[in-house]
């Protein structure tokens, strides 16, 4: 199944001195890609992060997303919402 996930900003975070982290989070979200759970990583016009993933379950992909380092120290968080196939077409009639 897959899941859109998009990061909410936390306040009150302190950026300062954050390359390592950062750096861990690089390395973190690329072990989730290899492992193919994260499928697609932007950043959006405000840089948050907005990632497709496939995961069994919301509560997978919730689990997953706090492996990343930022997630973990408190830095981000993300709005987890399931993707389902579009059934519109089926309202198209004879055209």
């Amino acid at each position: 199944m897959k899941f859109l996930a998009l990061e909410k900003e936390v306040e009150n975070v302190d950026w300062n001195n954050s390359e390592a982290i950062l750096k861990e989070e690089s390395k973190a979200a690329l072990q989730l890609f290899e492992e193919g759970l994260i499928r697609e990583l932007y950043f959006d016009e405000d840089q948050c992060a907005v990632l497709i993933l496939e995961c069994t379950s919301k509560e997978e992909a919730v689990k997953t997303l706090g492996k990343l380092p930022l997630v973990k120290s408190g830095m981000i968080a993300f709005d987890v919402r399931a993707l389902n196939p579009y059934t519109g077409f089926s309202r198209w009639v004879g055209g």
